[in-house]
């Protein structure tokens, strides 16, 4: 898919592994409170795009942000969620919002990616078994624009990074 006639920068924003697992069972394996911050700071006051599954991990739409859920399934309801069936749909359902966010799941990003214009990407550095998976950076067609670098903690068991990419124009 190429690329037209969005004027919006689109980001994706995912907690991943070395191995590229987002999760398992439809839930999150990790829990890296600043990395929860981070994705509030960043995604408050946007739209955020999901797929259904990642809506229903979720104890409820998130709060000052306007959700939007991706599904085929032209029959779903949800509450306090808005819903798209493509994601030409998606991104006009996010109405003024110059830079809507991706936040999930791995089918997800994979739709979006070729149109996306960043990444913001926590990069948990370990293996994980999972069943979800953020697909794979062609960085012929990425640069690393800023990294940030943490050790783990005695509250966070694992070291990781707070990456972020930008689309080679």
């Amino acid at each position: 898919m190429i690329k037209t006639n969005y004027s919006k920068e689109i980001i994706l924003i995912a907690a991943v592994s070395e191995n590229h697992v987002l999760g398992r069972d439809n839930k999150l394996i990790w829990h890296i409170s600043e990395d929860l911050k981070r994705f509030k700071k960043l995604t408050n006051g946007h739209s955020i795009i999901m797929g259904r599954k990642t809506y229903e991990s979720m104890p409820a739409a998130l709060p000052g942000r306007r959700n939007i859920i991706l599904t085929r399934n032209k029959k779903y309801i949800a509450e306090d969620a808005f819903i798209a069936h493509s994601i030409h749909e998606a991104l006009k359902l996010s109405n003024d919002d110059p830079c809507p966010y991706v936040i999930g799941g791995g089918e997800i990003y994979s739709l979006f990616l070729p149109i996306a214009d960043k990444i913001e990407l926590t990069r948990v550095h370990k293996i994980f078994e999972g069943d979800a998976f953020f697909p794979e950076i062609d960085m012929t067609k990425w640069i690393l624009h800023s990294s940030e670098t943490n050790n783990s903690s005695t509250d966070q068991p694992y070291d990781y990074s707070f990456l972020t990419y930008t689309k080679i124009k």
